[in-house]
C-alpha cells in the first residue's frame, strides 16, 4: 500500500508530501491545476524515464519520493531480499533528476538501476489512464489478462521456464553441429598445430637464451682475442702477472724469517697465484668452446628462428605457445567426443521439448476452455456499467511453422514462444446485433474506460498489485453510468487501496478520502498544492464539480445529498 508521496520541484509543485490511507481516495480540482504530474511522478517512482523537462523552472534537481508498506512473507518482500535489499516493514523509492541528465535511484537508502526499480515496482502499483486504454489495444496483453482471470499464471510462468530452458540447448547445438560439418577440417589443422608445437621441444626462456649464445657467437673471433691476450698477460707472457706474484712471494718469504708477521701476507699471495692459476685455466676452457667457423652459430640462428615463428603464431611468449598446446590438446578430444555430445543434446532437447509442447497444449486448452466464462464475466460487468447488450469475445489464433522454424520450438504445426501457442485478441460488439470487431477498431474512450474498469473489478483480488491508480476513467461518461463508475471503484477499494483522479462528482462522492488539487501563485511563480478535504469541504468540492465556480444553497444541497446517498449505498 502506498502510505506516502513526496514531491520537490518536479514541474509547477515547489515542495508537496501526502499521505494515503486505504479505501478510494478521490483526487480532483480544476483542468490545469496538476493532477496529472502527480500521476508522472507515481510513473517516474515505478520506473518510467525521467528527463531534466520534469525539473520546476530555476532548479538543478527534482525528487519524488514515496513510502510503501512491506507485509512479511510478501512478493514484494522476497523482491527486495532477492535484490539484496532488506525486507523491512517499509519500502522508501527516491529517484532525484538532475538538469545534468545524471539521474539517481535510491531503494531503502541505498543506490539502484532502473532495471532492479522496474523489477521491484512490478507490482506495487498499477496506473490505469489514457495510456492504459491504449494498452488494452495492444493484443499482446490480453493472454495476460485472460490467464491472470482463468489462474493459469503459475502454468504460464512454467511454460516460459520450459521454453528459456530449451532455446539455449538449441544453440548449442547449432553451434555442435556447425563445428561437425567442418570437423575434419579442424581435426587436420589442429593435429598439425599440436605436432609442429611438440616437434620444437621448447622450454620456457629458451628464446633468451638462443639470444645470449647469438650474441656471443657472432663476436667469437673478437671474444678469443681479448680472452687470449688475457691469458698472455697473466700467464704466458715474458713479465705475466704469475711472474711478479712469484718474485713477490719469495720477497715475503724472506722478509717472514726477519719477522714473522708478514707471514699472512706471503699466505695471501700464495691464494692469489692458485687463484690466478685457475682463472688462466678457466680462460683456456673458455677458448676451447668458442666457434670461431660459423657452425654453431648457423645451428642458433635456425633454432631462433623456429622459436620466433611459433611466438608469432601461437604466443606472444613461449609460455603461451605452452599454453594453446594445452588447449589444442582439450579441442582436439573435444572433437573427438563431439558426436557423443550431439546425440546426448538431441536426446536432452527432444525431451526437453516434448515437456514445453505438452505444457503449451495445456495452457492452450485451458485458456480456451476459460475464454467464455471470462467473456460472460466481462459482458456482466460491462453491463452493470451501463453497457447493457455488449457482446465481448475472444479470438484465438496461431502463428503457422514454416520451413525455417525449429521443429523443435513447434506444436501441432503452430509456433512454440514463451507465452505458449496461443495469440489472443479481444473483440467487441457495444450494440445488439452488430458483429463483433477488435477493441481498436471499434471502441470510443468512454467504452475503453469501462472496459479496464470492468476487467480491474473481474481482477479484484486475483491480482497481485497493492494500488490501484485511475486516471481519467471518466472520459467520455457522465451521468448514470459515471454513478455505476463510482459504485465500482468503491467496490474495487475493499481488494486494492484505490486512488482515482476525476472531474465528475457522480465518482467523486464515493470516496472514503477527498484530496483537491488547485494552483496558486507564490512569491510570483505557480505552485500546486493538495488539500485533504474535511466532511464540509467536500460538499463545497461536489458543489463546484456539479455546478462550477459559482456555488448556490441549491448546489450545496445537491451535493450534501449526493454524499449522504453515496455513503448510504457503500454500506447496503
Amino acid at each position: 500500500m502506498l502510505n506516502e508521496l513526496a514531491i520537490k520541484n518536479f514541474a509547477i509543485i515547489d515542495d508537496l508530501r501526502i499521505s494515503f490511507d486505504r479505501g478510494l481516495t478521490i483526487l480532483s480540482g480544476e483542468t490545469g491545476a496538476g493532477k496529472s504530474i502527480i500521476i508522472n511522478a507515481v510513473n517516474l517512482l515505478l520506473g518510467s524515464r525521467a528527463t531534466a523537462r520534469l525539473i520546476r523552472t530555476g532548479e538543478s534537481t527534482a525528487e519524488v519520493e514515496a513510502v510503501f508498506d512491506v507485509t512479511k512473507n510478501s512478493a514484494l518482500a522476497g523482491k527486495l531480499e532477492e535484490h539484496g535489499f532488506t525486507a523491512d516493514h517499509q519500502l522508501i523509492i527516491r529517484r532525484v533528476v538532475s538538469d545534468t541528465n545524471k539521474n539517481r535511484i535510491y531503494i531503502n537508502g541505498n543506490a539502484a538501476t532502473i532495471q532492479v526499480l522496474a523489477d521491484i515496482t512490478a507490482s506495487l502499483a498499477s496506473i490505469s489512464g489514457q495510456h492504459a486504454h491504449q494498452q488494452l489495444l495492444n493484443e499482446d496483453l490480453h493472454l495476460l489478462i485472460l490467464d491472470a482471470f482463468a489462474g493459469l499464471t503459475d502454468l504460464r510462468e512454467t511454460v516460459a521456464e520450459k521454453f528459456a530452458a530449451l532455446v539455449p540447448l538449441l544453440r548449442e547445438l547449432e553451434t555442435l553441429k556447425s563445428r561437425q560439418a567442418d570437423q575434419a577440417r579442424q581435426q587436420e589443422l589442429l593435429a598439425f598445430q599440436k605436432d609442429e608445437i611438440e616437434k620444437a621441444n621448447i622450454t620456457p626462456g629458451e628464446d633468451q637464451n638462443l639470444e645470449r649464445e647469438k650474441r656471443r657467437l657472432k663476436n667469437a673471433q673478437e671474444l678469443y682475442t681479448l680472452v687470449y691476450g688475457c691469458i698472455e698477460g697473466l700467464y704466458d707472457a715474458q713479465g705475466a702477472v704469475i711472474e711478479q706474484l712469484a718474485l713477490v712471494r719469495t720477497s715475503l718469504e724472506n722478509g717472514a724469517r726477519i719477522d714473522d708477521t708478514l707471514e699472512p701476507h706471503r699466505a695471501a699471495i700464495v691464494d692469489i697465484e692458485a687463484r690466478t692459476a685457475d682463472a688462466v685455466e678457466g680462460l683456456r676452457s673458455y677458448l676451447n668452446t668458442i666457434d670461431t667457423d660459423g657452425t654453431a652459430l648457423e645451428q642458433v640462428e635456425e633454432r631462433l628462428d623456429l622459436v620466433v615463428r611459433l611466438k608469432k603464431k601461437y604466443g606472444p611468449t613461449l609460455e603461451d605457445v605452452l599454453a594453446r598446446l594445452e588447449e589444442i590438446a582439450a579441442d582436439l578430444t573435444g572433437l573427438e567426443n563431439l558426436s557423443g555430445r550431439i546425440a546426448e543434446l538431441e536426446s536432452a532437447i527432444a525431451a526437453a521439448h516434448k515437456d514445453l509442447a505438452r505444457a503449451a497444449r495445456t495452457l492452450s486448452d485451458k485458456r480456451k476452455k476459460a475464454a467464455p466464462a471470462f467473456c460472460r464475466a466481462i459482458e456482466a460487468e460491462l453491463a452493470w456499467l451501463k453497457m447493457e447488450g455488449t457482446r465481448f469475445d475472444v479470438v484465438f489464433s496461431a502463428t503457422p511453422a514454416d520451413a525455417k522454424t525449429s521443429a523443435f520450438l513447434t506444436a501441432d504445426g503452430k509456433i512454440i514462444t514463451d507465452t505458449g501457442i496461443d495469440k489472443a485478441a479481444f473483440s467487441i460488439a457495444p450494440n445488439v446485433g452488430e458483429t463483433a470487431k477488435p477493441l481498436a477498431a471499434i471502441a470510443s474512450g468512454g467504452e475503453l474506460s469501462r472496459v479496464v474498469l470492468a476487467i480491474k473489478a473481474m481482477l479484484a483480488g486475483k491480482e497481485a498489485v497493492e494500488t490501484l491508480i485511475f486516471d481519467e476513467v471518466d472520459a467520455g461518461i457522465g451521468g448514470e453510468a459515471a454513478e455505476v463508475v463510482g459504485k465500482k471503484l468503491a467496490a474495487l477499494s475493499r481488494f486494492h487501496q484505490t486512488l482515482c483522479i476525476t472531474h465528475l462528482p457522480q465518482i467523486a462522492r464515493f470516496g472514503d478520502i477527498h484530496y483537491r488539487i488547485e494552483k496558486q501563485v507564490k512569491a510570483g511563480r505557480t505552485v500546486t498544492r493538495m488539500v485533504r478535504l474535511s466532511d464540509e469541504e467536500r460538499i463545497q468540492e461536489i458543489a463546484r464539480m456539479t455546478g462550477g465556480k459559482k456555488i448556490t444553497e441549491k448546489t450545496l444541497a445537491h451535493a450534501r445529498e449526493m454524499l449522504e446517498t453515496a455513503a448510504s449505498a457503500k454500506t447496503d
